[in-house]
């Protein structure tokens, strides 16, 4: 089992692969892995000849110091499940000093303006630190291909329009959302949660199925109506927001449109963890 905590060392052991043309999938992780990590990491061992996980708590993209102190970090265990499941993956986990020298801020990028819809309003420059650590990491690795969960949808799209605005050489794979067995979307926040909180979590998930089931017949306005007032009535939870959007742009929806996908984003808090989740509504 490989673990690299320079990027220097790393750079040098993969010299060979890219030398000999072997094909190079990386997972972007912030570490604290469940599921839904490992079956990326699957996909990639399937895809290419050489898989690559790198674990980093990405400063840059927090705008809440409090959220980035609390992010889970458990980088033995991690490292535990990946050899678990296949111990020729290569782990990076550097530190935020080797990623990022003594300046450990964000470029600017331009994403056609999907960075100003919903994350991207809700969290200023977050999108800026996702381009900026991608960019730094396809620089040290080199990928082939890189892999990313649709439960950060907004995000997989930013990153497909990095590559696509700034010429990158990796083709980026979108993976279904990974769910616990009650349809809660896995994420490393979900490690933050007490038990209790973690089931009645399963809500966010339900009210996304039937949300999907109304729009068949809804108005979206309608739609937005039923899942606010499901929050409402539901004390547990604070919703933040819930968004019905244009898959392809991530502009607001107002009414439909024929031959347009529409999906649907949903972030609410519960014992203080943020939450997220979306779903394909037609």
């Amino acid at each position: 089992m490989s673990v690299y905590h320079k990027k220097s060392n790393l750079i040098s052991y993969l010299s060979t692969s890219i030398k000999e043309h072997k094909t190079i999938g990386l997972v972007p992780t912030m570490g604290a892995l469940h599921q839904g990590h490992l079956s990326l990491l699957e996909q990639s061992l399937k895809e290419n000849d050489v898989t690559v996980i790198s674990i980093f708590v990405n400063p840059t993209q927090f705008n809440n110091a409090d959220d980035l102190a609390k992010y889970p970090r458990t980088l033995e265990r991690d490292v535990k499940k990946i050899a678990e499941l296949d111990p020729n993956i290569i782990v990076f986990a550097p530190t935020a000093d080797e990623v990022y020298g003594n300046n450990v801020t964000a470029e600017n990028y331009s994403f056609n303006g999907l960075e100003n819809q919903m994350e991207g309003a809700a969290r200023p420059g977050h999108f800026d630190g996702v381009g900026t650590i991608i960019t730094k990491l396809f620089d040290i690795v080199k990928p082939t291909k890189a892999y990313f969960g649709e439960k950060d949808f907004q995000q997989l799209l930013i990153i497909k329009a990095l590559v696509k605005n700034y010429h990158l050489p990796t083709e980026i794979i979108g993976c279904p959302i990974y769910r616990e067995s009650d349809g809660l979307a896995m994420s490393s926040r979900n490690e933050r949660l007490s038990a209790q909180a973690k089931t009645k979590s399963t809500f966010l998930f339900q009210t996304l199925t039937e949300a999907q089931n109304l729009f068949k017949t809804a108005t979206i306005a309608e739609v937005k109506a039923f899942v606010e007032n499901k929050f409402k009535n539901n004390a547990d939870f604070e919703l933040e927001y819930f968004e019905i959007a244009d898959q392809e742009t991530l502009i607001t929806a107002q009414t439909k449109e024929a031959n347009k996908k529409y999906r649907g984003f949903l972030v609410a808090y519960i014992e203080g963890v943020r939450l997220i989740d979306n779903i394909l509504l037609n």
